[in-house]
């Protein structure tokens, strides 16, 4: 189905959870919802099949941190039930997915984005707030032995604070059949709207030179790789690239809205509509003909907290 300025929407990410086990810098943690007020398996499932009625072929799993749902498995399982889904992945901070990796490639997950800002201990747990590095790279290895691939290493850089990690992270790519992805540090905290903080990806491409493009990309994704390199590296750039008009996505937070856009307020509240199908796809069909055309970064004030947007 397109909207209204003539985009194939294909991509649902949908939160599970606006908990989270680690407190990141420039994710603006907000107080999460309570447990009891996010979606329930059941109410899942609905709306993300009044969106493949739509003509959604991916979910992605996100939150808050996913893997601190119990039933996180289950939700996965009847997901990629859903008639006309291809694509079933999840983003993860690693910390528990070396306990979850197989059940969940099990239940039929295809693949994982695992965000990881540095492989330095010290920065890692100044980052983060905790002292867990040794666990997410034990969920790396882990993942690529589930075969949940491509592995996707997601990471954000800031001045003066974990810039010096990209080297060691683009090592990770050269060894490993792994994807390293820089995404542009966004405003969801007041790290984030300090501009003096953002790490442009032009910077680093000059930077890292003997990086030659693919000439493809991968989503929102400019794809790179070296001579030697296992992987690939990646770069997303919404601030200073912005790649609305081919942004292909819908979001649904853990409480029932659907957010229309990661850089507008807009949302859209599907909960109440559960158990309505007629009334739920057109809702759906709403959101998806209602999506802006790009984002508003720098414009209005946003919400704070990618825990509560889902990422």
């Amino acid at each position: 189905m397109k909207d209204s300025f003539g985009r194939d929407i294909t991509y649902l990410r949908v939160s599970v959870t606006e908990r989270c086990n680690l407190n990141c810098v420039y994710c603006g943690k907000t107080d999460c919802a309570k447990k009891e007020n996010e979606l329930s398996a059941d109410e899942i499932v609905s709306i993300a099949s009044a969106f493949t009625q739509c003509g959604i072929e991916k979910i992605r799993l996100t939150g808050g941190e996913p893997l601190v749902r119990n039933d996180i498995c289950e939700i996965t399982a009847r997901l990629r039930a859903l008639p006309g889904l291809r694509t079933l992945a999840l983003t993860t901070n690693g910390v528990y997915l070396s306990q979850y990796a197989r059940e969940l490639k099990k239940a039929g997950l295809d693949s994982v984005n695992i965000s990881l800002d540095s492989t330095d201990g010290s920065t890692y747990r100044k980052l983060t707030g905790a002292d867990v590095l040794h666990r997410v790279l034990e969920g790396i290895d882990e993942a690529q032995r589930a075969a949940l691939t491509p592995v996707k290493i997601n990471a954000v850089l800031m001045r003066g604070v974990n810039e010096d990690s990209a080297a060691s992270l683009i090592d990770l790519a050269r060894t490993q059949p792994v994807d390293v992805r820089f995404i542009e540090l966004m405003p969801f905290s007041d790290a984030g709207e300090d501009a003096s903080r953002i790490v442009t990806n032009d910077a680093l491409l000059r930077r890292f030179s003997f990086l030659r493009p693919l000439g493809a990309r991968d989503g929102t994704a400019e794809m790179y790789t070296a001579d030697g390199f296992c992987g690939r590296v990646g770069f997303i750039s919404p601030i200073s690239r912005r790649f609305c008009g081919t942004c292909n996505r819908m979001r649904l937070l853990s409480d029932g809205r659907v957010k229309l856009c990661l850089g507008d307020e807009t949302t859209v509240d599907l909960r109440p509509l559960v158990g309505q199908r007629e009334a739920l796809l057109q809702a759906a069909q709403n959101c998806i003909r209602s999506k802006p055309a790009g984002h508003r970064f720098g414009e209005t004030t946003q919400p704070h907290g990618l825990n509560k947007t889902g990422g």
